[in-house]
């Protein structure tokens, strides 16, 4: 704590307050007549127009953890870090058309949340818990990632003491968060975005045209970055994919591309929306942020040559890969424009943790509390329990990186995308038919959240000496079904979630053939077909915080 970089700490800090200012004058900004009802509080009045949602979906999307973890994933392995540009580009199309009639039916019927819809849609609150439990299970690390991206930053500017006084920058910049995340509702994101995504434009487009040519040009950024990958002894690594990870890649990729939509963050942000033509125009729109990914990854190249090393977390005594990119801003740049690339990173943390904890608290309120608990709750005790529970949320998530190795919590996030990938049946198919019987459903989601986490398990990382949980590349050697292992001797890699999502639907299809067979009830249905067209200027649509 004893080399503080004073400057770029002042910068950050002023940038800091002044979107803590936008966060509590948030709740007067495009007001309805109450915050106590989750249309309001949780969806921000379901009124956000195009670039609201442009804005704000793209809050939601590109995280704090995306501007160091992918540049650090490159600097760390080269080629299979740019996965997250292809994901980011084949999620748009997929999601177009099941985004614009989840907006549809939630907007008929009232529905919050997924798993609002799944209980509409099947007449089963086992089947809705499971969705509701998985994805805030899933969303918590998620929101803990976003804490280790801001503690990069930090511990960049000189914060980086041990124990709890290290962290305790981070835990004042989350209290000021809960405050008014809790105030505000979702119109606090929402209006922090902006200058978020403004900051990070900026910062982005200086870095890719001043450090290479400050470096040597683009041709020499590529052969260090080969050279380094060349001296290591992983076969994988390099600036060009291996035999033995284009499947990971690809799968690592389509998976990914699934799943972003089923997280219960990002449907909020589309369940914000005004209108059918917002979400066509940001399904447009959005990989415009592609782009600036794409730039973001080829900066762990430019730190490669630039040789930075990543700062040794004084907590843990292991060196912090994230802290790579902040390093690399801070060795290149003057304080001054450090200090507001560390800003825009910063504040990029606090978009995505509060739209998470928001869709978390509601998950809870309408899911599980509503639900089994107060069946009878009124529209003002759901919007006190969401604003509890969301700042319960965020100090659960606190707790992850004050307890458990933050090593440990990024782990968690290959956890993550495994299990919201086991809600695509139940959410995403059920969109388009209800074929799919709801105990094969729950059937599915058990086989493939199981398989997908023993696969996960069996991960080891021979680079810190985890023997489980150790990364999200599982070789087709370890792949087992019952003991009988298909590509025994094969060192091709896949992503484990591919494979459990793949299980999870062959088990859905078998159990509701027989199912089926057998007579059993589906459940209710409680949508119409015409539910799933509706928009924002139909006659009887039901009206915004209405009972």
């Amino acid at each position: 704590m004893n080399d503080i970089h004073w400057p770029e700490l002042i910068i950050f800090t002023v940038l800091f307050l002044a979107v803590t200012v936008l966060g509590f004058v948030a709740s007067k900004w495009k007001a309805g007549s109450t915050l106590d009802h989750l249309d309001e509080w949780g969806l921000g009045g379901r009124k956000f127009g195009s670039w609201i949602t442009w804005f704000l979906l793209g809050g939601d999307l590109y995280t704090a953890y995306t501007f160091v973890a992918v540049p650090a994933l490159v600097f760390g392995a080269g080629a299979l870090g740019m996965y997250a540009l292809p994901y980011t580009i084949v999620v748009y199309p997929i999601v177009l058309l099941p985004a614009l009639r989840m907006w549809s039916v939630s907007r008929s019927h009232g529905y919050v949340t997924p798993a609002d819809f799944v209980r509409g849609r099947f007449g089963s609150p086992t089947l809705a818990l499971l969705i509701a439990v998985t994805g805030i299970v899933a969303t918590m690390p998620y929101i803990a990632l976003q804490l280790v991206g801001l503690e990069s930053v930090l511990r960049t500017m000189g914060l980086n003491g041990s124990g709890i006084v290290g962290h305790l920058p981070l835990l004042i910049a989350f209290i000021i968060l809960a405050v008014y995340t809790y105030q505000s509702g979702l119109r606090a994101p929402a209006l922090i975005a902006f200058v978020k995504d403004i900051l990070i434009y900026l910062v982005i487009l200086v870095a890719v045209i001043y450090l290479p040519t400050k470096l040597g040009g683009w041709a020499h950024v590529f052969d260090t970055a080969q050279a380094k990958f060349n001296a290591t002894p992983s076969k994988t690594d390099g600036i060009l994919l291996t035999t033995n990870n284009q499947l990971q890649y690809a799968t690592l990729a389509l998976g990914s591309a699934l799943a972003l939509f089923l997280y219960p963050h990002s449907l909020t942000s589309v369940l914000a929306s005004r209108g059918r033509s917002v979400i066509k125009r940001n399904m447009v729109a959005l990989p415009a942020y592609s782009l600036v990914l794409g730039l973001l990854a080829l900066l762990g190249y430019l730190a490669i040559t630039a040789a930075v090393k990543p700062i040794t977390n004084q907590a843990t005594g292991q060196p912090d890969s994230n802290t790579v990119v902040p390093q690399l801003f801070g060795s290149q740049f003057p304080s001054w424009f450090a200090g507001i690339a560390f800003a825009a990173i910063g504040i990029g943390a606090l978009v995505p943790a509060a739209i998470m904890s928001i869709a978390a608290a509601n998950l809870w309120t309408r899911n599980i509390y509503k639900e089994y608990l107060k069946k009878d709750a009124t529209p003002g005790q759901e919007a006190k329990q969401a604003k509890l529970a969301s700042l319960i949320v965020k100090f659960g998530a606190v707790a992850f990186i004050l307890f458990i190795d933050p090593q440990f919590s990024i782990d968690l996030q290959l956890i993550g995308g495994v299990l919201i990938l086991q809600t695509l049946p139940a959410v995403a198919i059920s969109l388009y038919t209800r074929w799919l019987h709801r105990w094969g459903l729950i059937a599915g989601w058990v086989v493939g959240m199981g398989w997908g986490l023993i696969m996960l398990y069996g991960i080891p990382n021979p680079a810190n000496g985890k023997k489980h949980f150790g990364g999200s590349a599982l070789p087709l050697n370890d792949l087992s079904l019952f003991g009988w292992h298909p590509f025994a001797g094969s060192a091709v890699q896949i992503y484990p979630g591919f494979v459990a999502l793949i299980a999870n639907l062959v088990v859905a299809v078998v159990v509701t053939v027989l199912a089926r067979r057998l007579k059993i009830s589906n459940g209710t249905d409680s949508t119409e077909p015409a539910d799933y067209h509706v928009d924002e200027h139909d006659d009887d649509l039901r009206p915004v915080a209405a009972h």
